[in-house]
């Protein structure tokens, strides 16, 4: 059974920076899609990055561009999200998914296309 575990969230002063680990069991990472997402309450689940595993092309939303950085280890059968430079406004539950390997550019990934969500992992960016 495909499962996805978010973790490495937590609070941080803006302009720090945290990254997120999206461990991956029951699958190999092998060639497919992983996605981060974030959704705060009330609001659509916001597409941030993603990553296809096997060729590694990456996708950003604009919003992000040039602060985070995602990567993948295939031998730990994770993806990691490093977040640079936050702001009160990345503030979200992060979420990560699983998809097919694709052109998401160049506004990052959709979460219409993604599925298998993880739990979630809380990022507060306060001061």
């Amino acid at each position: 059974q495909a499962r996805l575990v978010e973790s490495g969230g937590g609070l941080v002063q803006p302009g720090g920076s945290l990254r997120l680990s999206c461990a991956a069991s029951g699958f190999s990472l092998g060639y497919l899609a992983i996605g981060w997402f974030r959704q705060a309450p009330g609001k659509e689940r916001e597409g941030v990055s993603c990553i296809n595993t096997g060729d590694g092309r990456t996708f950003y939303a604009d919003s992000v561009k040039g602060r985070f950085t995602i990567s993948r280890d295939n031998a730990k059968n994770t993806v990691y999200l490093q977040m640079n430079s936050l702001k009160p406004e990345d503030t979200d539950v992060y979420y990560c998914g699983l998809g097919r390997p694709g052109d998401y550019g160049p506004v990052g990934p959709r979460a219409a296309d993604f599925g298998d969500w993880g739990q979630g992992t809380q990022v507060t960016v306060s001061s």
